[in-house]
């Protein structure tokens, strides 16, 4: 990755926004991690389908400051906000029908303070009442350790590169990063060595079922192997975590980030 390309806040926002691609966390967990809204996780994904990893940049810091705007500009906004098409919508949700319908990009504290200076309020969201099931994230650092390798073209130069990486589950916080030209085993010990040197060892590490971290359904020894003292069949980056005295966790499914009922 070439130094200065993309700001740490912004690899993070790629990692995260890559996983909810990929299924493998939810938009809500998504937002709780970037302590952004849903409806924001949305854009976001929409803008990184459409225009790459430039989208996931802030779109903010191009806005242009409320104090600025004319009092033309103003009263077009409120009369937006007054019309039967934009009355009913929050400030949150008016703020992306504005740049989806009107082709108009305005921050959300601008638009706040343009509308509540005229005693406009913003309408309560109705939240559906469909519950979701969701894992809680851990209470402590260091308990278990999310990690993954994404591929993409990151440099939108045709050509993939995997970004392996270890995110703490109860704060987000990054661990280790390193990308090369496959998802691989040098790429996972690589981040297992920041990590350990950086912030010590944790107590467990969620993975998927790849190769890497654990063995094919080829390489499973049947119960009657098992019954002639055969041993199971492993891999070199799981004995490591043995002798670590790490936890290895696979994921049940490619949907989420689940965690097992050994650290409950």
């Amino acid at each position: 990755m070439k130094e200065g390309l993309y700001t740490m806040n912004e690899v993070k926002r790629i990692s995260i926004i890559q996983s909810v691609i990929d299924k493998k966390r939810t938009q809500v967990e998504a937002a709780e991690a970037l302590k952004i809204s849903d409806r924001q996780v949305r854009n976001i994904i929409k803008r990184f389908k459409e225009e790459g990893v430039d989208g996931i940049k802030h779109k903010n810091k191009f806005n242009k400051p409320g104090h600025t705007f004319t009092d033309e500009f103003k009263e077009k906004i409120i009369k937006l906000k007054l019309s039967e098409d934009y009355n009913n919508t929050n400030f949150s949700h008016f703020k992306d029908l504005l740049e989806e319908r009107e082709n108009i990009k305005i921050s959300y504290s601008a638009l706040y303070n343009m509308l509540t200076k005229e005693n406009i309020t913003s309408k309560k969201k109705h939240r559906s009442k469909k519950t979701h099931r969701r894992r809680q994230r851990k209470e402590a650092r260091g308990l278990l350790i999310q990690t993954d390798g994404t591929p993409h073209d990151w440099f939108n130069i045709g050509v993939k590169y995997s970004l392996h990486g270890y995110i703490d589950d109860a704060t987000s916080e990054i661990l280790g990063l390193y990308m090369c030209e496959n998802e691989c085993l040098m790429g996972y010990l690589e981040i297992t060595r920041q990590m350990l040197t950086q912030h010590g060892s944790p107590v467990a590490l969620y993975s998927d079922k790849y190769s890497v971290f654990f063995p094919t359904c080829t390489q499973k020894t049947t119960i009657e192997e098992e019954l002639e003292g055969k041993e199971k069949p492993t891999t070199q980056f799981k004995r490591i975590m043995d002798t670590l005295g790490i936890t290895m966790i696979a994921a049940s499914n490619s949907q989420a980030i689940m965690c097992s009922e050994i650290l409950c």
